[in-house]
């Protein structure tokens, strides 16, 4: 493993960096880009540091990468709300049309419903005014998106230790300081691997199985969700391993018991669905069908999980 920790310093949106300061503790951020980029190719848990635009021009906070995706618009908003930076769905589409340098008349996103790139920062961080960080030396005004720094020498050890110093003096608005990028205590250093929160999860499941319903197929991504095999509320992390992408209605249907997955990865549709309601044709058809899986095995869901959620909550068939 390479012993050079890089830090990503993004040019940041003074509104957006400002909305969210004033929301205090927050567990996680979108910060978006006006369209869907090629994905970051930083390792999860890179610091992300913002820089904000003049007249600012300094370093306002930051956060750690935890995902990258491409989404329309109205699932973003739907995922993370204010983590979006603004204050309701009318305000995040007009910041685009700003980004994007579209005229507002005609009101163009309300019928096409962009994509756009989600950078899902974890454990974000807001510096006070007085207290923000110069911009490296070698800073120029004309980085358009941002410039990768090597934390481990010069101008990039420089800007961590200043960050690092505002942290350790309880300098940042946002909650508890975050975690260091990387841990020296043995070997070279690696970077932590941050927590995902809600809206993340949801991105990093769907994602993991190709923005499909690992049921039906289902693409409409409005329609997708991320279902937790053990609920959160029992686990406290959201993890990918105990996550499937569902189907709005058969999210529901598998979180009240009414259907599972089995270890074996087959669906499986409990007959209290008929004896209650009398109904479930279609659900029914879908029973013992094998679901899609992740590419990565990695992803897969936790066996031991789905055989708790079969043995706890499902209805028996």
């Amino acid at each position: 493993m390479s012993s050079h920790i890089q830090a990503f310093v993004a040019v940041t949106d003074n509104d957006w960096h400002t909305f969210l300061r004033s929301r205090g503790e927050l567990d996680e951020v979108n910060f978006w880009r006006p369209t869907a980029t090629t994905p970051t190719r930083l390792p999860v848990g890179t610091p992300w540091f913002f820089k904000a635009k003049a007249p600012v021009n300094a370093i306002v906070g930051g956060g750690f990468f935890a995902h990258y995706s491409s989404m329309p618009i109205s699932v973003a908003w739907d995922a993370f709300g204010e983590k979006n930076g603004a204050h309701d769905f009318r305000t995040f589409e007009k910041a685009l049309l700003r980004l994007r340098r579209e005229p507002a008349g005609g009101d163009p996103l309300a019928r096409q419903n962009p994509i756009i790139g989600c950078v899902i920062l974890s454990s974000p961080f807001f510096l006070e005014p007085a207290d923000y960080v110069r911009v490296p030396d070698d800073w120029r005004d004309q980085i358009v998106s941002g410039k990768t720094y090597d934390l481990t020498t010069s101008a990039g050890a420089e800007l961590w230790a200043a960050v690092q110093g505002r942290l350790a003096a309880g300098l940042a608005l946002g909650g508890r300081p975050p975690p260091p990028p990387f841990s020296p205590a043995v070997g070279a250093p690696r970077i932590m691997i941050p927590r995902l929160g809600q809206g993340g999860f949801r991105f990093a499941v769907v994602d993991a199985y190709a923005k499909r319903c690992a049921v039906t197929g289902e693409r409409t991504l409005p329609a997708i969700e991320a279902a937790h095999i053990r609920p959160f509320s029992a686990v406290q992390r959201h993890e990918i391993t105990n996550g499937i992408a569902l189907r709005s209605d058969i999210h529901r249907l598998f979180d009240q018991g009414y259907v599972t997955i089995d270890a074996d990865y087959r669906f499986r549709v409990s007959r209290a669905i008929r004896d209650e309601f009398e109904n479930g044709r279609d659900y029914y058809a879908l029973h013992e069908r094998s679901i899609r899986l992740p590419e990565r095995q990695n992803d897969h869901p936790d066996q031991q999980s789905l055989e708790w959620h079969g043995a706890t909550l499902y209805r028996g068939d």
